[in-house]
């Protein structure tokens, strides 16, 4: 009977506990608005960040950054290292949902001649369009692109042309699935939805079971995901890596990972996003933690990705350059 009592409450404990980070996945900012809201630092204050070179000018979005808390901020640079905010590029009246705007990525659709801007907010993807890159984004439409909540999406574009949208979804934990997006890109088609990779390493183990921010490039012939595990509160929070040689999977996590975790003096760092500088040189773009004793508002930070030849093999392996740039807010 003592075991059995024991038992229930072990139990009872965790489904506490873990209903307190599927709320949000232990993000933070449903539950805490405005700890990531710090526009007077020095640091560019946002997470979960997005980094686009569009006519010879960086943009950057992430979550945060705003004074509010809601929508989401857009900043500027000429050099990756020195930055402006351009003002407020989503505001919540624009779009579905009122609290949790989180990792918000934009793309310049050339066929469409728009932006647009795919996020989470209330745990749901939702997608808004702009003639700017500054912004403003707004929801024709208010609703998310399926009714299932899920997070962290982000839209990879295949060579033939083929829009795919991967995001996290809230079974077994947080893990991460690929849909095929209808033309307009404002829906997920759901018949063509597919697992990619959920928790499955020792390095991911720490509480919740997470694997989320996932960003999918090609690179001759290879599909490279980056992403990210454990919570985002854990110091240990890294970023790994898995290939396919199709974008449907399957997925083979490398076993070296993670590539990135506490680099320099910095903690807690992940949820990424990969793009080209002016040079062509592939870059990485991820958060961490304010400090080593506190999480809140996390910052950018931007590193480089490289590739090397295995040894006796023709195949590549990415890997991330431990040294990074620490973007500056200038006012």
């Amino acid at each position: 009977m003592i075991k059995k009592e024991m038992s229930a409450l072990l139990l009872l404990c965790i489904l506490l506990v873990y209903s307190g980070k599927s709320n949000a996945m232990n993000k933070g900012e449903k539950n805490i608005p405005n700890k990531e809201v710090s526009v007077e630092s020095d640091r560019l204050p946002i997470a979960d960040p997005y980094v686009m070179l569009y006519n010879n000018k960086y943009y950057a979005y992430g979550t945060g950054g705003t004074t509010k808390g809601e929508g989401f901020a857009c900043f500027s640079s000429d050099d990756l290292k020195n930055w402006k905010r351009e003002g407020q590029a989503l505001s919540a009246a624009d779009s579905y949902g009122k609290w949790g705007f989180w990792a918000p990525e934009v793309y310049y659709i050339e066929s469409k001649k728009k932006f647009y801007m795919f996020y989470s907010v209330e745990e749901h993807i939702c997608v808004a369009t702009s003639d700017s890159p500054v912004g403003p984004f707004r929801q024709e439409v208010k609703q998310p692109v399926w009714e299932e909540k899920s997070i962290d999406t982000s839209l990879f574009i295949d060579d033939d042309g083929k829009p795919y949208l991967f995001f996290d979804r809230f079974n077994d934990g947080l893990n991460i699935w690929v849909a095929e997006l209808t033309d307009d890109l404002l829906q997920i088609k759901r018949e063509t939805m597919r697992p990619c990779i959920h928790v499955s390493q020792p390095w991911e183990m720490i509480w919740p079971r997470v694997n989320e921010g996932a960003f999918v490039m090609k690179h001759e012939g290879m599909y490279y995901m980056t992403y990210s595990a454990n919570s985002y509160e854990s110091p240990f929070y890294g970023i790994g890596c898995a290939t396919a040689t199709d974008v449907n999977g399957p997925w083979t996590k490398y076993e070296h990972n993670p590539l990135l975790q506490c680099p320099g003096d910095l903690v807690g760092v992940g949820h990424s996003a990969m793009f080209r500088d002016k040079k062509g040189q592939l870059r990485i773009v991820f958060h961490a933690h304010k400090d080593k004793e506190a999480i809140h508002p996390r910052g950018m930070y931007i590193g480089k990705v490289k590739f090397r030849k295995q040894k006796g093999s023709s195949e590549q392996t990415m890997y991330i350059d431990p040294e990074y740039i620490t973007p500056v807010l200038k006012k």
